[in-house]
């Protein structure tokens, strides 16, 4: 296949997915002149995400004038699979600057099964204690490989962690990550999420954070521990 032909093909299934329609998710995230929105699109049994943006950028050293932070999303999913974990799976990505704007799109399958934190604990049935300790257990131990690799989520909020629960094992998934970033250190990465998280823990009972909380301080170092305990996000200290 010519050079041609492939770029004609890769700018027909990006014509596609941007202009493909489906069930919006939340309102469009707009910021300094652009916007980025995410629909729900049903497609032959498979339930997809699309993420369609429109002058929605990151600047980097590298790229000053900016690029579609989908494509920082693209390059964050491999590393935090690596990670062992959970990300969706990416079914199409692509970029283009046209008309003086950059567009983006992302296209991800549906985590089947998963319902986000806030819904897990608003969810109308009899908790059982034990399951809910084995998904903070399982979100603590994410956040901290994460964290040790000096990763930072950078956008961790209870509607972008996702649950399911098995008959024999629970699965944490983290979602959005488009905001997600190296750090120079550890700890710099994990203030930022834990105190993020903290912030946007809503109406998820109190106690509940500070089992997640306990169970982190037990999987990092001292010195992260004693940094975090004095943020005041932890009344235990592990």
């Amino acid at each position: 296949m010519s050079e041609s032909s492939i770029k004609e093909e890769s700018s027909d299934r990006f014509d596609y997915w941007w202009n493909i329609r489906g069930e919006a998710v939340e309102p469009p995230n707009e910021r300094r002149g652009g916007q980025s929105g995410v629909e729900l699109v049903e497609l032959e049994g498979q339930a997809l995400y699309c993420k369609r943006q429109q002058g929605h950028l990151y600047r980097s050293l590298r790229y000053p004038l900016g690029r579609p932070t989908v494509l920082r999303e693209v390059q964050v999913i491999p590393a935090f699979r690596q990670l062992e974990i959970p990300v969706p799976d990416i079914h199409f990505s692509g970029a283009r600057y046209r008309d003086g704007k950059w567009q983006g799109v992302l296209i991800t399958q549906a985590l089947s099964g998963y319902v986000n934190l806030g819904e897990w604990y608003a969810a109308d049935r009899p908790r059982d204690q034990v399951v809910d300790d084995q998904v903070l257990r399982q979100l603590a131990a994410n956040l901290a490989r994460l964290h040790r690799s000096r990763w930072q989520h950078g956008c961790l909020y209870p509607k972008h962690v996702f649950v399911k629960a098995g008959a024999t094992e629970v699965s944490v998934a983290l979602l959005d990550l488009e905001k997600s970033r190296r750090r120079i250190t550890s700890l710099a990465a994990a203030r930022h999420d834990l105190r993020q998280l903290h912030r946007h823990w809503g109406q998820i009972p109190f106690n509940q954070w500070e089992i997640l909380i306990n169970h982190y301080l037990t999987l990092v170092p001292d010195r992260r521990r004693q940094a975090i305990c004095s943020d005041g996000l932890s009344s235990t200290g592990g």
